[in-house]
């Protein structure tokens, strides 16, 4: 039987190439792929080799309510780390919103908001 895993997560942002910059800055990614998209909107794939986060926008629409609160909405990625103390520190630098340390088996973690609001939960399991 062949693995089955998550490939990409589609999320809707001001500005995609804001965004990629921002996680390609924090998590060493790169953009993978770019190009017009559904809606006449545009989509940009930033991530690692084996999966990414796909960065949509078509530039009109409205704010979401707390993710938290819908059906539907996406409470937070999730990014794994080796090292927890170097990432939170890049996190820091770049302006984001740390909030909501744990450290509970079988690893330590925090989350931070990006500038979408979108939360990104980061997990070191080492």
């Amino acid at each position: 039987m062949s693995e089955i895993y998550l490939e990409h997560v589609n999320i809707t942002v001001r500005d995609p190439e804001v965004t990629a910059a921002l996680y390609s800055k924090l998590f060493g990614w790169k953009i993978r792929w770019q190009g017009t998209a559904i809606h006449g909107g545009v989509t940009l794939h930033v991530g690692g080799e084996n999966s990414y986060v796909a960065l949509y926008t078509k530039g009109d629409f409205e704010p979401a309510a707390d993710s938290y609160s819908h059906v539907g909405g996406i409470n937070h990625i999730a990014v794994v780390v080796d090292d927890l103390d170097a990432i939170e520190e890049r996190v820091r630098k770049a302006g984001c919103d740390i909030h909501s340390h744990a450290d509970y088996e079988p690893g330590r973690r925090f989350y931070f908001n990006d500038p979408d609001a979108v939360e990104v939960e980061v997990v070191s399991y080492a």
